[in-house]
């Protein structure tokens, strides 16, 4: 890190500690304003921590400090693009809750007489929603200036393989991060920087990095320990960030935990299939879907009327799925399609436009005209939610697919069926049926390795506006 780095960087920090102290002394204040006749002061903003009036500002004060020493300790003081929001949020509410149990306990012991606990409550609530908003307002800043080119960094990867064209793609993918591909280094490949954009050997990697003035190198892979350390001590020497891609990551959990045997650093992957947090999922599904079917059941009835006068048939199609462990259940959809369109099917299987066991083609003579709005919506799989209140899906998950499709897949497939199926998924943001199936599979292996409630939330709010523009939906 430079100088001007050093100096940048704690000017950032200094910005976000002070929009912090206005956020809690917002959050305080406004406790106190609608709580009046439970604090005995005549709260004003000029006396809430100065005047002597206010016989709790040494405690507000504490508290303070106690927010911000746990949002220091949660790195939350640092500008991470990769972050996701739903990650930050839930860091913030750790902070606030750690600081609010140790505020507790602290009261307690020094005696503070008749705190309010209704102010403590509802500032302990505020706090979370002011800090939170105004990280919100800087995440979306901070993209829309790093998507513009603002302080964007030049990237090399190590590996021009499966994995690092992966990599690749997901790069460009999000110009939120802004890092830049230059080029990958790969001694198993011939050099030809405007065909697959290899600049060189492992060995040519300082003379390429001082060349092109980069700033990371992601290592996807390394043939030896030798050639690691090297990267790592070159870059050392260069100032450059060294990340590394794990061997085999598509099958590793999202549980990593880091930990220390004596000097040596372990990693140590959990599985998550059966743990309590899938568990709380399936409340989670339960309680969401419970309520979806209150505030959707005038949608429904308008929509079945809709289907009725459109074209003769049932208002309702279901579909023999695979679910969790291989049991099948019947899948709800508002149809969309003619009645015999099952029957249909075999006359138009070599007009199939997308790869793999899936059959989609844009223009299906077999969807009928409220069926074309359905789907370009999908408000067709609304009445997956009764699936989802029953347990045979999740609002988030792989998607079902029908059993003749499934049995004629590979058997990396079957792991699919380790959870439940989902009305969204990765699938669904990231294009839906313009996905190759190759990908679409890919995707689904990586949510199930790599599952959390901070990733069912994001792609919970990214399916609203992929579903609104209709992207990819036919």
């Amino acid at each position: 890190m430079t100088h001007r780095d050093f100096w940048q960087t704690g000017l950032i920090r200094l910005i976000y500690i002070l929009f912090d102290v206005l956020s809690v002394s917002l959050a305080f204040y406004l406790a106190c304003f609608l709580r009046p006749h439970t604090i005995p002061f005549q709260v004003t903003v000029q006396n809430f921590f100065l005047s002597p009036q206010n016989s709790y500002r040494s405690v507000f004060f504490l508290w303070l400090l106690m927010i911000l020493f746990f949002n220091q300790t949660h790195n939350l003081y640092q500008t991470r693009r990769e972050m996701l929001e739903t990650v930050e949020i839930w860091e913030i509410i750790k902070s606030v809750v750690s600081a609010t149990l140790i505020f507790i306990v602290l009261s307690y012991l020094l005696r503070v007489q008749d705190f309010p606990r209704s102010v403590a409550i509802l500032s302990a609530v505020l706090l979370v929603v002011f800090l939170s908003l105004w990280r919100a307002v800087k995440k979306r800043l901070v993209d829309y200036l790093v998507t513009n080119g603002y302080n964007n960094f030049n990237v090399i990867i190590i590996g021009a393989g499966k994995v690092g064209r992966l990599l690749e793609q997901e790069i460009q993918s999000r110009p939120e991060l802004g890092l830049r591909v230059i080029g990958f280094l790969d001694d198993f490949k011939d050099i030809k920087v405007n065909q697959n954009n290899v600049l060189g050997k492992v060995e040519d990697f300082a003379g390429i990095a001082r060349r092109f003035f980069i700033n990371t190198v992601f290592v996807t892979l390394y043939s030896d320990e030798k050639m690691l350390l090297n990267i790592l001590e070159q870059s050392r020497d260069l100032k450059i960030a060294v990340r590394v891609v794990p061997q085999g990551f598509e099958w590793m959990s999202t549980d990593v935990h880091r930990y220390n045997i004596g000097i040596i650093p372990i990693l140590e992957y959990t599985h998550i299939e059966i743990s309590y947090r899938q568990q709380a999922k399936r409340v989670f599904d339960f309680f969401l879907s419970f309520f979806g079917i209150i505030c959707l059941l005038l949608i429904f009835i308008v929509l079945a009327i809709w289907i009725k006068l459109d074209s003769p048939g049932p208002v309702f199609y279901r579909s023999k799925r695979y679910g969790k462990g291989g049991r099948i259940f019947n899948m709800y959809k508002f149809r969309s399609m003619l009645v015999n369109a099952d029957a249909l099917l075999e006359q138009l299987k070599d007009k199939n436009e997308v790869d793999g066991p899936i059959f989609k083609i844009k223009k299906d003579p077999r969807i009928t005209r409220v069926g074309a709005f359905l789907r370009r919506y999908s408000l067709d799989e609304l009445p997956q939610i009764l699936n989802v209140f029953k347990g045979d899906m999740s609002l988030v998950g792989p998607r079902p697919l029908p059993i003749e499709q499934i049995e004629r897949e590979d058997l990396r497939q079957l792991k699919r069926l380790n959870i439940r199926p989902g009305i969204t998924g990765l699938w669904q943001i990231k294009g839906r049926s313009n996905v190759s199936f190759q990908r679409f599979l890919r995707w689904d292996i990586w949510y199930i390795n790599n599952w959390s409630f901070s990733l069912d939330l994001y792609i919970l709010f990214q399916t609203i506006p992929v579903v609104l523009k209709g992207t990819g939906a036919y």
